[in-house]
């Protein structure tokens, strides 16, 4: 098994000692047939007897999650080790010809652990597969939402944003309350969980309003890069970003629309 894209060094060495084991699980053991031939396959698995396991004498294998493709096996690699067995699916495929030799399954396993070197070297086999599984995935997953310079505790009257300033952070209040100010006025309040200070990380311009705590509160930084990079990947934060922008847009043109309501009338 081979990661695609880049991969860490310890995972070039894994791979390497993991790629000779399944011959020596196999040695002295007869294949139950001739080899398998397949032309390019948009599943394997479904054309695979499931009381055989194969070892992919030529060609080259993707192995798709999710439709996404993670990792490939080549010559040498076992193939078919989760027939018949309720795990989450995933799809090999090959875009070139193939040639997998068949063992059956049953004889395969009596041969392995009839020996307890060979059930050793097994043991390893899957673990082995199952850690570059892992790494692959953990460098895959997005990050989570969480601030890279954690959490302040704030007094009332401390100012969280001067007005002005440059917009290097968002801010979510996790608890607590403060007031949105600009040029010393009043113009909306800031309630727990809303995230505040995005507009100007967005458009890169200075910050154009202050928010000062009116109560002890505990907020939350996010770092400007991280939080256009979690904007991007995740679209819950974009969307709970825009009704919120949505809701501000609206409570400003109601001000606009009271206060310029006795000019008309007069």
């Amino acid at each position: 098994m081979y990661l695609l894209g880049e991969q860490p060094a310890y995972a070039d060495a894994l791979i390497n000692r993991l790629q000779n084991i399944p011959a020596r699980l196999l040695e002295r053991l007869s294949p139950c047939g001739p080899a398998l031939q397949f032309s390019a396959v948009d599943d394997l698995t479904p054309l695979l007897p499931g009381n055989q396991l194969f070892v992919l004498k030529n060609g080259l294998l993707h192995g798709c999650v999710n439709e996404r493709a993670l990792f490939y096996l080549h010559e040498g690699d076992l193939v078919g080790l989760r027939q018949d067995m309720d795990l989450p699916r995933f799809r090999l495929c090959s875009d070139s010809p193939l040639a997998l030799t068949p063992y059956l399954r049953s004889e395969v396993f009596q041969h392995i652990y009839a020996n307890l070197e060979r059930s050793e070297l097994f043991l390893q086999y899957l673990a082995g597969q199952t850690a570059l599984l892992s790494d692959a995935v953990a460098r895959l997953k997005q990050p989570e939402f969480r601030a890279t310079n954690g959490f302040q505790r704030v007094a009332r009257g401390d100012v969280l944003i001067h007005q002005g300033d440059e917009a290097d952070h968002v801010f979510v209040i996790i608890e607590g309350h403060a007031e949105a100010f600009v040029d010393g006025c009043k113009v909306g309040d800031v309630p727990r969980d809303e995230i505040f200070g995005a507009m100007a990380v967005f458009t890169g311009e200075k910050r154009n309003a202050s928010v000062i705590a009116s109560e002890p509160s505990t907020v939350m930084l996010i770092p400007k890069e991280q939080f256009l990079s979690l904007t991007q990947s995740n679209p819950k934060i974009a969307h709970s970003l825009i009704e919120s922008m949505a809701r501000r847009i609206d409570l400003l043109n109601k001000q606009i629309t009271q206060l310029s309501s006795p000019q008309k009338t007069g």
